[in-house]
């Protein structure tokens, strides 16, 4: 199930800091991690987007929505919930915020505290760290065995 995340709500239940210049990034990189890991695609929304900077971008698996001043991330949510209609069942909202919480009953979406869903994002870097395959590149002596088993297979 993909996840549509109230992202300053999150910040700092991962142990992120709001004042920080850059937290919503820093966030991103944290979702990206959890997301190459558990293979899920996320959405996440964030509020006070400067004029001239509230847009979408993609980064990898997760698109993050910059909210203009004078509308919330609950609003864009709530109005992404709805555009869904029924397929909005098939996602799960992470938030700690009544509003953003009522409005994912109402569209018979799952959803997940920001507490419940940082265990998750823990656990997925203890599995993202502890994975021995993770990062090690071929030798190059792997590399001619696969090159020699592929040559192999051509010559038949």
């Amino acid at each position: 199930m993909p996840y549509i995340i109230d992202g300053h709500n999150l910040i700092p239940r991962v142990g992120l800091c709001l004042d920080a210049l850059d937290d919503e990034m820093e966030l991103v990189e944290i979702l990206r991690e959890f997301s190459r890991v558990k293979k899920k695609r996320v959405e996440v929304y964030f509020d006070g987007a400067p004029p001239g900077q509230s847009d979408t971008r993609k980064f990898g698996y997760i698109t993050a929505h910059f909210v203009r001043r004078g509308r919330t991330a609950d609003e864009a949510i709530h109005a992404r919930l709805q555009k869904m209609g029924k397929s909005a069942r098939n996602w799960t909202i992470v938030s700690s915020d009544r509003e953003v919480i009522a409005s994912a009953k109402f569209a018979r979406a799952s959803y997940l505290s920001s507490d419940e869903f940082a265990q998750q994002v823990e656990n997925a870097k203890f599995i993202a760290q502890s994975d021995p395959a993770q990062g090690k590149a071929l030798s190059s002596q792997e590399v001619d065995q696969w090159m020699k088993l592929f040559d192999a297979d051509e010559e038949e």
